[in-house]
């Protein structure tokens, strides 16, 4: 059996069952009953193993260098990856060595949320447990991660920030079980990004002992979300009507090509 790798998410609109995220464990080599059985090799397994080890070398370097080519070099010395491993698994260099990290990360969360009793938990203590196993999953590179805001920070690296972001908040949801496929796709996203950005940064200052202080954070957080949600359930059963931005976006174009406009 061909060892798996990644899959891309499903469109946007469309949650897949939580099985998909689900990373299948392939049986151990030689354990077919047929040992005449061979099977091609799978480059992309290849490469992601060359990946893992880069990262992996690289983590103690980027606590103190950053995400640097630096960094990606003395990684490749102390894993003995020639030039062209490096190349071949990561064309972008060192920010693709940054995005390996986050990705890895947020697979590692995908796999803590799926293993925990989802169907006992309210949807609030889901969206905390997977905010706080992110950050706990990543408290052993803390600087690392710290280094990675900072890079990510830059004005041109925007986008790349941005993509990152809601991959991270985008899994979590999926990860919970979320079935949205309404506004309330984005309004989710967006609401968890905010409370996920500012947790991420609070963390990253925390120095008291198991992080309780960010957790205590994480909560009230949440609480403030979720105040936020059944006032807009109120309104929309007391049948207001909230304003589009789409509309509102349209009649400000109406009003700039209009000849008649002030």
């Amino acid at each position: 059996m061909r060892p798996p790798g990644r899959r891309a998410l499903s469109p946007a609109h469309g949650r897949p069952e939580p099985a998909d995220l689900r990373e299948r464990i392939p049986p151990p080599p030689g354990g077919g009953d047929d040992m005449s059985e061979t099977t091609a090799p799978d480059p992309q397994a290849d490469i992601e193993a060359m990946r893992d080890r880069l990262l992996e070398a690289a983590l103690p370097h980027a606590a103190f260098d950053g995400w640097t080519e630096q960094t990606l070099r003395r990684a490749a010395e102390d894993a003995e990856m020639t030039p062209l491993d490096v190349y071949r698994a990561f064309p972008e260099g060192s920010e693709g060595l940054l995005d390996h990290f986050m990705a890895r990360a947020d697979e590692q969360m995908v796999r803590d949320v799926l293993a925990l009793d989802l169907d006992q938990m309210r949807i609030r203590d889901r969206i905390t447990a997977a905010v706080r196993l992110r950050l706990e999953r990543a408290a052993p590179h803390k600087e690392a991660v710290r280094r990675g805001l900072s890079h990510l920070g830059l004005p041109h690296r925007g986008p790349r920030a941005m993509r990152a972001l809601y991959r991270t908040v985008d899994l979590m949801w999926r990860a919970i079980g979320d079935t949205s496929t309404d506004f309330n796709f984005y309004s989710k996203r967006a609401l968890l990004a905010g409370v996920y950005g500012s947790t991420l940064l609070y963390w990253l200052n925390d120095s008291s002992a198991g992080h309780e202080r960010t957790w205590g954070f994480l909560d009230r957080r949440i609480g403030d979300v979720m105040k936020f949600e059944k006032a807009k359930a109120r309104l929309r059963n007391a049948g207001v009507r909230l304003p589009s931005p789409a509309r509102i976006g349209r009649r400000i174009a109406e009003r700039r090509n209009s000849p008649f406009r002030v």
